[in-house]
């Protein structure tokens, strides 16, 4: 089992900036990848950023590329999300998830994910 406790949520205006982190607890050496996600009032999850554990290499979502930048550190199983330039369209439930295995391919997908955490509010006033 993996735990995960996300941290950095709040209140911010467009243009400003936000550092969420997830902290990764319990069976944590069998990590394929971590990811963020975000749901929005009335619509669907959706993939924001996610890191292949091993190699530390990143993927985002095209709406966020530019503007996020995620990070691990491996010692304190560790991810982060550096949201700059916030826009009010960024303004979501923030999900941080794990997998034990998987594909690049795969890491977009929230069904991929086997653990969740509780979600940290993000709004951006514009």
């Amino acid at each position: 089992q993996v735990q995960l406790v996300e941290f950095g949520g709040g209140l911010v205006q467009a243009g400003g900036s936000l550092r969420l982190s997830c902290a990764a607890s319990g069976r944590t050496f069998r990590t394929y990848a971590m990811g963020w996600f975000r749901q929005a009032p009335g619509k669907e999850r959706e993939f924001v950023a996610g890191i292949r554990w091993a190699y530390g290499t990143p993927y985002y979502a095209d709406s966020v590329k530019g503007r996020f930048t995620i990070s691990r550190d491996s010692a304190r199983s560790t991810v982060y999300l550096q949201m700059d330039s916030l826009k009010a369209e960024d303004t979501a439930t923030y999900y941080c998830a794990s997998t034990l295995s998987g594909t690049t391919a795969t890491l977009y997908t929230a069904d991929s994910y086997d653990y969740w955490g509780q979600g940290t509010q993000v709004t951006v006033s514009s």
